[in-house]
């Protein structure tokens, strides 16, 4: 199975604000960091909003972030989603995804639809068992790759701040 480009967006932008946390992120800092597009990401994040996935802060000093209660979501939840096509074969009826296709003679017969239905299942049970957060470790291997600024804590006690070094 093939995942659309739509859908590997949709997840990474949420895998960032998984990893960004609380704080804000720009469209243009999550298109600079996955070296893609910033239209195809203002696209995504609109329908994220509307799916009330992640908050979207207008304005000079806006951006992004997580919604909080998106950090449970499953990938699973996510791909069924972001995705309109979970037909394997042209076989598969319309309510599943099919587009529309070439009607099959062996049909009535045939076991590879069958086959084919619960490899889709099995790949999706696989996907509902991740969660955001679970993806999202180790945050600070992840915000490394990502081109974040890792926040350092400053305390008032020297001797403090080098133990904690």
């Amino acid at each position: 199975m093939r995942l659309t480009d739509y859908t590997d967006y949709s997840l990474r932008v949420l895998l960032y604000l998984t990893v960004r946390r609380d704080r804000l992120a720009t469209i243009q800092e999550i298109a600079d960091a996955y070296g893609v597009s910033k239209n195809h990401l203002m696209k995504i994040a609109q329908r994220l909003g509307e799916l009330g996935w992640i908050d979207t802060v207008r304005g000079r000093k806006g951006g992004l972030r997580l919604a909080p209660q998106s950090r449970g979501l499953t990938i699973g939840e996510i791909v069924r989603e972001t995705e309109t096509d979970f037909a394997l074969m042209a076989c598969f009826p319309h309510h599943e995804g099919r587009a529309g296709g070439t009607p099959c003679v062996i049909e009535p017969s045939c076991q590879l639809k069958g086959v084919f239905a619960r490899a889709r299942d099995a790949f999706l049970r696989e996907l509902d068992s991740q969660t955001l957060e679970q993806i999202a470790e180790p945050a600070g291997a992840l915000s490394t790759l990502l081109g974040m600024i890792p926040i350092k804590v400053i305390h008032a006690d020297p001797e403090l701040a080098e133990a904690m070094s």
